[in-house]
């Protein structure tokens, strides 16, 4: 039987997340592996990997908040504007930079923000990624795009490197945020590392290693590492079903329960076995709970 969950790796700096998700395939022996928020190369951290019918809850996960431990240094530029690029060092003295000017400087990107993705992102631009573009001598820009950045928190400024807590939305570049911050004081300035602390609900206290993941899966343990499907959906309201409402909404059809806001959703669980059956979405008192997702047992998906 194919596993079934969502596993919270600790990214290791030097892989991609494409890597990560080969790792765990390995392991798990099947194929149907797959990750949600990429992380770049150089950074660490909390990556999610959906396992089996976990894939089809990672639209869910993506959207989660996420939270990063970011050290940004001033005083010089990079092509990738993280520490991966071309570093060229500016002729701006950093004496003009303290903790009273940085904070006032980073309050401006608190909340809404436009920014402009880095030139060496996975963005595709007319169907091609930019950074192919970029690595070909040929870098295009992306338009700018809002994000939101609920908060940001100063840990550390010995220059010249600054150490952020940065709490976001999906989408936001923190390489950006880096770049931008350097421009706004006029010195400039690149991400040097980050961390991803947080996705959603997921901390990187609750973390596994590959090397945990590697002695799990020898031990036929990987199982035990996961987390059920419906933790990409924890805030979601539970409903129970009996055994032949699981049968009905197997079925594609309507549970008639509670009425609800139109699109209201909830996860229903089979009230005997405690399994996720379903995501519902309410469409209104004539059409009920509609199923938009429906799980059942994995079957076999070995390599």
């Amino acid at each position: 039987m194919a596993l079934s969950g969502i596993l919270n790796v600790d990214k290791p700096t030097g892989m991609t997340s494409h890597d990560v998700v080969n790792v765990v395939r390995r392991h798990a022996g099947q194929r149907r592996v797959g990750h949600a928020g990429t992380l770049d190369p150089a950074a660490s951290g909390v990556l999610l990997v959906c396992l089996g019918q976990a894939t089809r809850v990672s639209e869910y996960l993506m959207n989660g908040t996420k939270q990063y431990r970011a050290t940004i240094r001033f005083g010089a530029v990079s092509t990738t504007d993280d520490a991966d690029g071309t570093i060229t060092p500016t002729s701006k003295s950093l004496a003009c930079l303290s903790l009273d000017r940085l904070s006032e400087a980073l309050s401006d990107f608190i909340g809404d923000i436009l920014q402009v993705p880095p030139a060496f992102s996975a963005i595709k631009l007319q169907g091609r990624p930019m950074y192919r573009s970029a690595r070909a001598g040929q870098p295009v820009q992306a338009p700018p795009r809002v994000v939101h950045v609920d908060r940001i928190d100063i840990l550390g400024w010995e220059s010249p490197d600054l150490i952020l807590d940065v709490t976001c939305s999906k989408g936001t570049y923190i390489r950006a945020l880096a770049r931008d911050l350097g421009a706004r004081v006029g010195t400039g300035a690149y991400l040097r590392s980050l961390v991803r602390t947080r996705s959603g609900a997921f901390q990187l206290e609750d973390s596994f290693s590959l090397d945990a993941i590697a002695e799990a899966s020898r031990a036929g343990q990987l199982g035990r590492l996961l987390c059920p499907l419906d933790a990409a959906v924890d805030t979601w309201h539970v409903v129970s079903l009996a055994p032949e409402e699981v049968q009905s909404i197997r079925q594609g059809k309507a549970w008639i329960g509670p009425a609800a806001s139109i699109d209201a959703r909830a996860r229903a669980r089979d009230a005997s076995t405690g399994q996720l059956v379903a995501l519902l979405r309410y469409r209104g008192a004539e059409a009920g709970w509609q199923p938009d997702k429906v799980f059942v047992e994995d079957v076999d998906d070995v390599d």
